[in-house]
């Protein structure tokens, strides 16, 4: 409950205080959510499993977000940024929707 609670005190403050994204790091939020949204649905279905570890969500959440923007970072230096932009969100939306087909299955047990 403390976690939807500071989750619906983040997105009014988000919305009253409306901040804005630097310019250089407009690129790589994109692929960050994208790559937070992965480890929150991987957390969520180990929840369900009954083996959540909060330490191992917390590397995850942090790892996944680093690894992409890094990839998206080298993509952008080596000329290619769009495509393994383009990558990383296949990879991580493929992650996103076994997971989120993991979890449909363990709630509705179909």
């Amino acid at each position: 409950m403390i976690a939807v609670l500071g989750l619906i005190a983040g997105v009014v403050v988000g919305l009253l205080v409306r901040p804005e994204v630097p310019a250089v790091v407009e690129p790589y939020l994109p692929i960050a959510v994208v790559a937070a949204l992965d480890a929150v649905f991987g957390g969520l279905r180990a929840m369900l499993d009954g083996i959540f570890v909060d330490k191992v969500f917390v590397v995850s959440f942090l790892s996944n977000v680093v690894v992409a923007a890094l990839i998206v970072f080298l993509g952008d230096k080596l000329g290619v940024g769009a495509q393994l932009s383009t990558g990383v969100v296949v990879v991580l939306g493929i992650r996103i929707f076994s997971n989120a087909a993991a979890i449909r299955r363990h709630v509705f047990r179909a």
